[in-house]
């Protein structure tokens, strides 16, 4: 850290760093308190990388990216507004180094989609149903595996916009508001961008297996 901050008064926060919110974390590590940061690291380490490892379709680059948010962390932290949610700020920096990283690719990743997504309201929930992992998918195990393999690579062949909004609402559930944040969007659009990318789905998933039934 910054040499000459002043160290965190415990009297302030929570004794354990672990009943601590993400906002009073990162609070503490800006006077001084380095383990805060780990804790943050710790705290987001299994969500966030796996949204990144979703997102980019490779867990190599997901690890990097991974390390460069968290970098970002730091070196934003004295910038960070108190009044935001630590979270969706996150989410930001991620889904910003994320379309940087692949943006400067020459090709789309390739490797398989890693994720689960939860349904939701639209009225073609019944395909985002085949994006959650934990339902009971229909058939034999060797079935619902290549049924499940169909699903990734239907949702990684996505376009960029369709497929990174559709992993922060279905899948890390974030609302509305937090997504038009993270996405530097307006409201509307992330209404209108969410309901685009359930139908891309459903009408690519309806051409590949025009005689697979969904149940």
């Amino acid at each position: 850290m910054v040499q000459g901050r002043k160290r965190i008064q415990t009297a302030e926060l929570p004794g354990r760093r672990e009943d601590r919110t993400d906002e009073q974390l990162l609070a503490g590590y800006r006077t001084g308190d380095r383990a805060s940061f780990a804790e943050l690291v710790n705290r987001y380490q299994r969500e966030l990388f796996h949204f990144l490892v979703r997102f980019l379709g490779d867990r190599a680059a997901a690890e990097d990216v991974f390390q460069e948010t968290f970098l970002q962390v730091h070196q934003s932290a004295d910038q960070f507004d108190p009044e935001r949610r630590f979270r969706p700020w996150l989410f930001t920096i991620a889904a910003n180094k994320a379309r940087d990283l692949m943006r400067s690719q020459a090709r789309r990743p390739t490797n398989p989609l890693q994720a689960s997504i939860s349904p939701g309201d639209d009225e073609s929930g019944q395909f985002i149903d085949l994006m959650e992992s934990s339902q009971q998918l229909p058939g034999e195990p060797m079935e619902r595996q290549e049924l499940q393999q169909q699903v990734h690579k239907t949702v990684m062949g996505m376009p960029e916009h369709l497929r990174e909004i559709l992993l922060l609402s279905y899948f890390h559930q974030f609302p509305y508001k937090q997504i038009s944040d993270i996405l530097g969007i307006p409201l509307g659009t992330v209404k209108s961008r969410l309901h685009a990318a359930v139908a891309h789905f459903a009408d690519k998933w309806k051409s590949t297996n025009q005689h697979q039934p969904l149940s």
